[in-house]
């Protein structure tokens, strides 16, 4: 760098002597023509100490220079230089003296060590990912060979804004002889001249994220730190292979399910008609880890937390719906969707995701549960926490925190909308994930419910969870987070409630066994549904389950609601055959009135029909009735019952979902009959077809059908395709299709990742929601399909 030339009468004095003058500062003619020459690149520092001992202190060459920023010369820095003045020093007045760093190699490769032994060579990324509480390892080229004896060097990591040692956002790793467990440490395993090769252990507590990786040296000319490269990052994640990670799941079939499984299914409709179609969660693709990084970016808390499990699962609660904090997508239930996407056009995480990342946090027009829930399976499988998407029939929604779910009806036996807030949804869809919870009693850790699907607040957030699935079962509702939300969806009892004369209400009965049915989640290895109810509640019916229910009701807001149980001698129940009414059909049921007294019963029924969002939100009624029904003794009587395609074909939405609500009076003994049915109006599929050979790189078709089920025309039909390794998420306008009309069309791409593959395709206009397909198509590679 340049310095100021300055005469030897000024540079003659040294230390305390200023009157003595040193034989080897005198210059001759030559040596101070040399130094003009090199007066602009070489320091007054510099010149002095080549001077005084040019063994030492040889003038070096460019090659000897390394991107290393000198943070700190110690026998320089408390020296003074001539005339009592420090000297000016430069990074390459001092290369030769140092030990810096020319180059770091993660070995990050997908194929190589490190990622083949975290188990995160499947993210579609060059980046350097690893979990935490393992070791791994990396190269560092120094300037000159490493010496033990008079060298030392420390890793720096750091996240987040202001990087804190003691808050474990800034990690320093010293450099040890043996490495030992529960510490961050890194051990020279192999040095080869001027490269050494490290093992990093890492603290299985870590907080989870993107590090920022720097290299401190020190010898006995000072220290360097090395300048920091974004493509030298370190991204770490949760580890559920490693025991002491709060993550921890003992079984590899299950961790491969949970967390490595990039592609599921997703139930939904009613007890009676499961249905069901896939997801492609997408947690491997490329740009996802930075999206779901972005996610915890932008919730605004401190990366300090983020090494707790249950803190990171309760954020993504919160960020994946967009009520109070921007987040991911924004709910819509109200059937109108024109100024984004229909929830049920959806077929994967990835598109909404990376939409997300990509407009710097705006969220994404339109989700509902099972989108809320496909997402929070994509982040948290993606971030390393082990998380599946489950299904809830009969799904209760508490308003009020009684524990209860409540149905006010007037005098004559009618609903009052304009109370009956509590609903129950078809079905309603959150997510399990799996951890240690020792923030509670011992004995709930394992799954955990957390639900971001926007209902009601927790703390202030819209959020929910986790919950303890054993706290669930037991009726723990007092235990964090949100277990009483979670309980009451999945056990509460119905009550039924009559206005009096006085304007006040009284219990009139209850249904015990209502909410709560068939829970169901993808099985582990297969595509089987696997019903898992008994992980949150004990068998219907059972002294454990009344146990659970009582003690759960002691801290909601209703409890005297439960008193001795009325006698009843009339039951009423719906039934459906077979699987169900079919879109563009009628709609045929059967109730089912049983006397058991030796006595003639007779009974006023007024029935109900009315179309209802899944989410158990009223939008109409359709039709009314009022019958009397006379049971003889000991008889079990069968109604018929109907709902044309006429009465309903103008009134449906999203779900086709319908309600069938049945209340009555025993006119001898004023028993009061009351129950609730739902079903939903089955759609068709999508028929997907491959056409001839799939291979990597090669291009391909896929032949997509349909039938239109209704007696009108559809107008404006879309058709969304996509599949992981085979497309990118595309639309295909397919305009209007005919009253009962059938229509196909081609479609062409090229896969670009071999082995088993999904395509899915999605149907979308205003007449007809929820059609979607999905072909399996095994993809050869071009290198294998060549022999």
């Amino acid at each position: 760098m340049p310095v100021e030339a300055r005469p030897v009468r000024d540079r003659s004095a040294v230390g305390r002597f200023p009157t003595v003058t040193l034989g080897f500062l005198e210059e001759t003619e030559e040596e101070k023509e040399a130094e003009k020459e090199n007066v602009e690149t070489e320091s007054a520092c510099r010149q002095w100490l080549r001077k005084a001992c040019p063994c030492c202190f040889p003038t070096p060459s460019d090659d000897d220079l390394a991107n290393t920023l000198v943070t700190g010369i110690d026998d320089l820095e408390s020296g003074e230089g001539l005339n009592g003045e420090k000297p000016v020093v430069g990074d390459s007045e001092l290369d030769a003296l140092l030990l810096k760093v020319q180059s770091i190699d993660l070995i990050k490769s997908k194929s190589e060590q490190n990622r083949m032994e975290h188990h995160t060579d499947l993210y579609q990324s060059e980046d350097f990912i690893i979990r935490r509480g393992q070791t791994f390892q990396m190269w560092i080229t120094l300037s000159r060979p490493f010496n033990p004896s008079t060298d030392k060097l420390h890793l720096n990591l750091k996240i987040g804004s202001v990087p804190t040692v003691s808050k474990g956002t800034h990690i320093i790793i010293p450099l040890v002889d043996e490495l030992r467990d529960d510490r961050w440490e890194a051990a020279v395993v192999k040095q080869d001249d001027k490269k050494i090769k490290l093992s990093v252990n890492s603290l299985p507590t870590a907080v989870i994220g993107r590090y920022q990786l720097t290299v401190q040296t020190n010898c006995p000319n000072g220290q360097a730190v090395s300048t920091h490269e974004p493509a030298n990052d370190i991204y770490i994640l949760f580890n559920p292979w490693c025991e002491d990670d709060s993550v921890f799941m003992d079984s590899e079939d299950e961790r491969k399910e949970y967390v490595l499984n990039d592609v599921g299914t997703i139930y939904y409709g009613t007890s009676q008609q499961i249905g069901q179609r896939t997801w492609n969660y997408g947690q491997f693709d490329e740009g996802i880890l930075a999206a779901c990084l972005f996610v915890l970016e932008k919730s605004g808390t401190p990366p300090s937390g983020w090494g707790d499990p249950v803190n990171v699962a309760r954020i993504i609660s919160a960020m994946v719906n967009s009520v109070d904090d921007h987040g991911v997508l924004e709910g819509n239930w109200s059937g109108n969707y024109s100024a984004g996407t229909s929830p049920t056009f959806w077929s994967g995480s990835v598109e909404i995701l990376k939409e997300y990342h990509k407009y710097i946090g705006s969220p994404i027009k339109y989700g509902q549960c099972w989108v809320f829930a496909g997402v929070v399976t994509t982040v948290l499988r993606c971030l390393g926490i082990p998380c599946r998407t489950v299904t809830n029939f009969s799904s209760a929604h508490d308003t009020d925190v009684s524990l209860t779910t409540d149905v006010y009806l007037d005098e004559n036996l009618d609903p009052l909308d304009h109370l009956n807030t509590d609903s129950v949804w078809n079905f309603h869809v959150w997510n399990d994930c799996w951890m240690a919870r020792p923030d509670l009693p011992p004995g709930m850790g394992g799954w955990q419910a957390v639900d971001a699907t926007p209902q009601e607040t927790s703390q202030g957030t819209f959020c929910c969870g986790p919950a303890s699935l054993m706290a669930i079962r037991n009726g723990q509702v007092y235990l964090k987070h949100d277990s009483a939300f979670v309980f009451a969806e999945v056990n509460s009892d119905k009550i039924y409630w009559q206005r009096n004369t006085d304007g006040t209400f009284s219990q009139i009965h209850s249904e015990k066994k209502i909410m709560g049915h068939f829970i169901s989640t993808k099985a582990v290895g297969s595509n089987e549904r696997n019903d898992i109810t008994h992980l949150y509640k004990h068998p219907e019916g059972t002294e454990e389950e009344r146990i659970a229910v009582e003690s759960a009701c002691r801290y909601g807001t209703k409890a005297e609601a439960y008193s001795s149980p009325t006698a009843e001698d009339v039951s009423i129940e719906v039934t459906m055959d077979g699987i169900g009414p079919q879109m563009g059909g009628d709609a045929n049921l059967t109730i089912s009135l049983k006397n058991s007294s030796s006595e003639a019963r007779t009974v006023v029924l007024h029935s109900q029909v009315a179309v209802m969002y899944y989410t158990g939100v009223h939008k109409s009624t359709v039709r009314k009735d009022k019958t009397d029904v006379a049971i003889l003794p000991s008889e079990s009587k069968i109604l018929e019952w109907s709902l044309e395609y006429e009465d309903y074909k103008d009134q449906l939405v999203d779900q086709a979902a319908l309600m069938l609500t049945l209340s009555g009076r025993v006119k001898e003994t004023q028993q009061v009959l009351a129950t609730q049915f739902s079903f939903r109006l089955r759609t068709p599929d999508l028929n997907i077809k491959p056409i001839g050979k799939a291979m990597v790189g090669e291009k391909m078709a896929v032949e997509i059908s349909f039938t239109n089920p209704l007696p009108r025309v559809l107008k404006g039909v879309m058709i969304h395709v996509e599949g992981l390794g085979l497309l990118t998420a595309r639309t295909i306008s397919c305009g209007d299709i005919g009253s009962r009309a059938s229509v196909s069309m081609t479609e062409h791409f090229i896969p670009s990742l071999p082995g088993p593959r999904k395509l899915l395709a999605s149907l979308d206009c205003k007449q007809l929601t929820q059609v979607h397909g999905v072909a399996d198509i095994t993809v050869q590679d071009k290198s294998n399909g060549a022999r």
